[in-house]
């Protein structure tokens, strides 16, 4: 039992732990034209912590 609840919160830790540089990512886009290349390296962050 305790192996399928691992099984089930391993992946959303993850996700969790990548929220951050998820949301600074989103808020950086936001700028005019600067935005996605400001937020490269918080999309790259977010890629390592969640593939």
């Amino acid at each position: 039992m305790a192996a399928l609840v691992a099984m089930f919160l391993g992946p959303s830790g993850c996700g969790l732990a990548a929220a951050p540089c998820r949301i600074a990512s989103a808020v950086l886009k936001i700028a005019p034209v600067v935005g996605h290349i400001a937020a490269a390296p918080t999309d790259a962050c977010a890629a390592v912590i969640d593939p």
